[in-house]
């Protein structure tokens, strides 16, 4: 349709629509109407606070809880484009407390995970929700933030729905909300950390990027589940996947499948798969195009042993498989697939507690609105005429960094990710990240944490690039392994010492 059509149908559907009495009770000039229209865009729906407590071990914990909606403006108009959802908690304190801004990734997914699971003042437990003894407040002052299409956060139209539903916008919008929070609230000077989960930890690499580009003094990042944010590569790529079987022989373990001699624990599994990746597997990948039928024949009974992935689906050319092939080869025998998340678990749990978040969100926290809150159930509610609901953020994710991506080009990308099954697809350069926000800030402190048995995380990779990282990058970030899978803290015990971890990290900056 062109511009000229456009515009005639527009200004026809305008005259069609107004009544002699609306036409006469118009602003009578456009610097009106335009005047009042930007009234009416710059103030966002009322913040709602109440006075909350829990109770720890040692005492109480009395705390401002804040749930409100911040606008994301258009730089030149101001106009409301969307409004972006949080849910707040601040102990009163005489000296400035440290700010962590914390989501979860998806793309599309609401902050609940980590809010109500390992970093909030209330966490779910069986179909309700009780105080949580490792909550991130006793250590900092935290917002949980909802990226425009999950949680109470919309855009205002579905055209700047389309900016934001991709990964260029996505973090343009994320970055505004913290500057916009931190003025609306007079929190410039407060010492603030980024903290997010899986696709939210490249967020949280790029946000830190970008606010720092901005002059907003961030002193820390947290990435969970979700990399390094390190844009260079650093491992040759034979080496990245020899380590790989490091990770997998403790999942052929769990599940019964390690021959007894490879190891009989997860410590001795991954000490003889690496021994065998180092010498055996890592120069056969490297030199893999002169290999003899006999010597590639070695090596593949040798990776389907210590993985579990049958030989016949294990790449005579590569030497490798795919992450699905592995999640789906283990125990194809048993008609069972890998959880993704976690390759302990064949189904992905649920979560009970979701109508009680529900329910803490609109009644204790006496959030009330006619909005659902979106990502805490499958369900769809409101106004769709016919059912004809739209597509969830994440259907609709342009994951483009470039702007004349063909079709060809991101179709191409979204099928062979969605072939290989480790992660989403990548389409132009990645944007700038962990690497370069230090370049702006070298005292900038960064944590990666990441799960043993989560497919789409690798500890020893990890801990390969911590040991040859040039010493700025080596002291700046401290690479962390947990037990667990990509929800790592859903382990009491990891639960615990990952908000330990959290507290040693904040507490530097009081």
């Amino acid at each position: 349709m062109s511009l000229h059509t456009r515009i005639v149908r527009r200004t026809a559907g305008l005259l069609c629509g107004l009544t002699l009495t609306a036409m006469i009770a118009l602003p009578v000039n456009a610097a009106e109407m335009s005047a009042a229209r930007s009234e009416r865009d710059v103030v966002p729906p009322a913040p709602v606070e109440t006075h909350q407590t829990i109770r720890l071990a040692d005492g109480r914990l009395d705390h401002l809880a804040e749930v409100g909606r911040v606008a994301i403006r258009d730089v030149e108009t101001t106009e409301a484009l969307g409004y972006m959802g949080y849910i707040a908690y601040r102990v009163p304190s005489r000296s400035p407390r440290p700010l962590i801004f914390v989501w979860n990734g998806g793309p599309g997914a609401n902050s609940a995970t980590l809010h109500f699971e390992v970093a909030g003042p209330r966490r779910g437990e069986g179909d309700h929700l009780v105080d949580n003894a490792e909550t991130w407040l006793t250590s900092a002052d935290l917002v949980f933030v909802d990226p425009i299409g999950t949680g109470f956060s919309r855009p205002t139209s579905t055209q700047a729905a389309d900016a934001f539903y991709g990964t260029v916008g996505d973090v343009a919008s994320v970055a505004e909300f913290v500057r916009s929070w931190l003025l609306l609230h007079d929190a410039q000077d407060r010492p603030i950390y980024l903290a997010g989960e899986s696709w939210g930890a490249g967020r949280a690499a790029s946000v830190g990027y970008r606010l720092l580009r901005q002059g907003v003094p961030i002193k820390g990042l947290i990435l969970i589940s979700g990399g390094d944010g390190l844009n260079t590569v650093r491992l040759p790529s034979e080496t990245a996947t020899a380590l790989r079987v490091v990770d997998l022989a403790p999942v052929t373990l769990f599940h019964g499948k390690l021959p007894a001699e490879l190891g009989t624990t997860a410590e001795a599994a991954r000490a003889a798969a690496e021994s065998w990746a180092r010498t055996t597997y890592e120069p056969a990948v490297a030199r893999r195009a002169e290999l003899t039928d006999a010597e590639r024949d070695t090596v593949i009974s040798g990776l389907s042993r210590f993985t579990g992935v049958p030989t016949d689906q294990i790449d005579r050319a590569t030497l490798t498989f795919t992450p699905r092939q592995h999640l789906r080869g283990l125990l194809q025998d048993q008609g069972k697939t890998l959880n993704i998340f976690d390759m302990r678990l064949t189904e992905s749990p649920r979560d009970a507690f979701n109508p009680a978040i529900d329910r803490y969100l609109r009644r204790t926290l006496n959030y009330r609105t006619d909005l659902a809150y979106v990502g805490l159930d499958e369900v769809q509610v409101g106004y769709a005429p016919h059912d004809r609901f739209p597509d969830s953020v994440g259907a609709r994710w342009n994951y483009a960094t470039i702007e004349d991506a063909s079709p060809e080009v991101v179709q191409a990308a979204i099928s062979e990710a969605i072939r290989r099954g480790g992660g989403p697809p990548r389409i132009g350069p990645p944007l700038p990240a962990t690497e370069d926000a230090l370049t702006l800030s070298p005292t900038l402190k960064v944590l990666v944490a990441s799960g043993r048995y989560d497919s789409l995380a690798s500890c020893a990779r990890d801990a390969a690039t911590e040991h040859i990282l040039p010493s700025p990058l080596r002291t700046a970030m401290t690479y962390r392994c947990y037990e667990g899978g990509h929800m790592f803290y859903r382990d009491p015990a990891t639960r615990l010492q990952f908000s330990q971890d959290i507290a040693d990290m904040v507490s530097s900056s009081r």
